[in-house]
C-alpha cells in the first residue's frame, strides 16, 4: 500500500515540478524577450541608465522599500490577534518570498506562515481567518487602485487593460463576498460538520474584521503610499520624473497585476502593463523600462533572500527552543 501511494504521488510531484518550471521560463521570457520589445529599446541603453544610479540612491531606495514591509505588518497583527509586529514583518517576507518562487505560490506562502503563525502559539481558526481577512484587504485595496487612477489621470488610462482587468477583479471579490455571506447554505450542501466549521469561521471573520479593521486599512493605506512613493522614486533615479496623475495609473497598473498567477508574483506581466502604460503616456523608453525594472528589483527579487533569512532566522530559533 505504501509503494503503491507513492507511486500515485510521483507523477503529481512530477507535474508541479513541470508546472513550475514552466511558469518561471514564462516569467524569465517576459522579462528577457518581451520588455525591450513593449519598450521598444534595447537591453544596452536600459543597462546604460541603470549604472547611472549611484550606491546612495539605492541605499535609499531600500530604507524605503523596508519601511513599507514594516508598514505592512499592521495589517498582519490586525487580522491575526496577539501577533507581534517583528513576527508579522517575518510572515510576510517569508510568505512572500514562496510566493514569488513558486507558480500559484499564495497557497503554499499561506502553507509557510500557518506553520511560524502556528509556532507562536496561534490556533489554526485564528490563522485560517487571518489568511482570508489579510487577502481580501489586500485585493480590495489593489482592485481600489485603478478608480483612484481613473479619478486623477483621467480616461487616457481605460485604454490599457485597467477597466477590464478592474472589472474582472471585482466580480472576483463580489463573487468572495457573497460566499462569505452564504457560507450556511453552502455549508447545508456539505454536510452539518462542514455547516458548524464555516459558521464558526464567518463568525470568526467578522470578529476580526469589526475590531481589526481601523489598524488593517491603515497599514494597507501605509504600505501601498509607500511603495506608490518608492515607484517614483525608482523611476526618478532612472531619469523619469512623473506627475502624480502618470505615478497613480502606473502604480495602480503594476499593483493590480500582481493579482495574476500564471507567473509567481506575477512577474513579466507587471513589469510589460507598467512599461506599456508609461511609453504611451510619452515616457521615454529607457529610463521608463530601467525605473520599473527596478521597482520590481525591490518588491519582487529582493523578497526573495528576505524571506530566506527570515525563515532561517525562525528556523534556527525554533530549533534552539526545541
Amino acid at each position: 500500500m505504501r509503494q503503491s501511494s507513492h507511486v500515485r504521488r510521483t507523477p503529481v510531484r512530477r507535474l508541479r515540478v513541470a508546472a513550475s518550471l514552466a511558469s518561471l521560463g514564462l516569467a524569465a521570457w517576459l522579462v528577457v524577450a518581451l520588455v525591450p520589445a513593449v519598450g521598444g529599446v534595447a537591453w544596452t541603453a536600459v543597462g546604460d541608465q541603470v549604472r547611472r544610479i549611484g550606491p546612495g540612491t539605492v541605499l535609499g531606495l531600500t530604507a524605503l522599500w523596508l519601511a513599507g514591509l514594516w508598514t505592512y505588518t499592521s495589517v498582519l497583527t490586525g487580522s491575526l490577534p496577539g501577533l507581534r509586529r517583528t513576527q508579522a514583518f517575518s510572515l510576510n517576507a517569508a510568505g512572500s518570498a514562496i510566493s514569488n518562487v513558486l507558480p500559484f505560490g499564495g497557497a503554499a506562502g499561506v502553507a509557510v506562515t500557518a506553520v511560524m503563525a502556528a509556532s507562536w502559539g496561534h490556533s489554526a481558526r485564528a490563522i485560517t481567518t487571518s489568511a482570508i481577512v489579510s487577502g481580501l484587504w489586500n485585493a480590495l485595496f489593489r482592485v481600489a487602485l485603478p478608480a483612484l487612477a481613473l479619478a486623477v489621470q483621467g480616461a487616457a488610462v481605460l485604454g490599457h487593460g485597467i477597466l477590464l482587468a478592474t472589472v474582472t477583479a471585482a466580480g472576483v471579490l463580489v463573487l468572495a463576498a457573497v460566499v462569505l455571506l452564504r457560507l450556511r447554505w453552502l455549508g447545508r450542501l456539505l454536510g452539518g460538520r462542514a455547516t458548524r466549521f464555516l459558521l464558526r469561521l464567518r463568525r470568526e471573520t467578522g470578529r476580526v474584521v469589526r475590531d481589526g479593521w481601523r489598524r488593517m486599512t491603515l497599514g494597507m493605506l501605509g504600505y501601498l503610499l509607500l511603495q506608490g512613493l518608492l515607484l517614483w522614486c525608482c523611476l526618478a533615479a532612472a531619469g523619469v520624473h512623473l506627475g502624480p496623475g502618470p505615478t497613480v495609473a502606473a502604480f495602480a497598473v503594476s499593483r493590480l497585476l500582481t493579482l495574476a498567477v500564471i507567473t509567481p508574483g506575477g512577474v513579466g506581466l507587471t513589469e510589460n502593463g507598467t512599461i506599456a502604460l508609461l511609453v504611451s503616456l510619452g515616457t521615454p523608453a529607457a529610463p521608463a523600462v530601467a525605473g520599473v525594472l527596478l521597482f520590481g528589483f525591490f518588491t519582487y527579487l529582493a523578497e526573495i533572500p528576505l524571506g530566506a533569512a527570515a525563515w532561517l532566522t525562525w528556523s534556527v530559533r525554533r530549533a534552539r527552543s526545541g
